[in-house]
């Protein structure tokens, strides 16, 4: 196969206004039993990592350097938090709609998301803001892959070479809450959304 990075972005955690009305600082309110019932995160791997980077500012003692690459007594702990953790949540979300629907109806007040949904929330009017909590965030980055047995490549590769044009870049790092790889489409970011340059690169 064959693959362009396309854009990246942050782990964040979104929490709604009115719960919270002084800002959550940790990622620790996932955590936390007093938000039992209310906390959604992604039903998805990175969960491990972030619970790892936690724990490495948490509990140092563990040596936790990298939430990637973890030692057996490390990924014991982090185990064990998630075990603790998972009485507490809402929902895990598979969907960014289904974290959009919850934060809505008020079904759920924090938790794991991605810029998009705080977006999407935010231009519905929906009282919810995100940080970056003070043990740091994961990352992720889309990736546009090529089979090696595609059927058509030169139509896969035709898409590559537009998909990575600064103003395409441009309107979906704006859409998404993305940091685009093309670093020429930042100009046209600030035409789309002030000021959306500096605020997701």
């Amino acid at each position: 196969h064959y693959g362009i990075s396309l854009q990246f972005g942050p782990n964040v955690l979104m929490y709604n206004t009115k719960a919270f009305p002084s800002k959550p600082t940790s990622w620790g309110a996932i955590y936390d039993p007093k938000n039992k019932g209310k906390i959604t995160i992604p039903d998805n791997p990175i969960q491990i990592a972030d619970a790892a980077l936690y724990l490495s500012k948490t509990k140092p003692a563990l040596g936790i350097t990298d939430p990637y690459e973890l030692t057996k007594a490390q990924l014991d702990a982090v185990v064990s938090l998630l075990k603790q953790q998972r009485p507490l949540i809402k929902k895990y979300w598979g969907l960014a709609s289904d974290q959009i629907d919850l934060f809505k109806n008020g079904g759920s007040t924090i938790g794991a998301s991605w810029p998009y949904q705080v977006n999407t929330l935010k231009a519905a009017k929906a009282p919810v803001a995100s940080v970056s909590p003070k043990e740091g965030v994961t990352g992720w980055l889309d990736t546009w892959m090529l089979s090696s047995k595609a059927k058509h490549p030169n139509c896969a590769y035709k898409w590559m070479q537009y998909i990575t044009q600064p103003k395409p870049q441009a309107q979906q790092a704006v859409y998404f809450g993305e940091t685009p790889v093309n670093k020429k489409a930042c100009k046209i970011m600030d035409t789309l959304s002030k000021g959306s340059c500096a605020q997701y690169s």
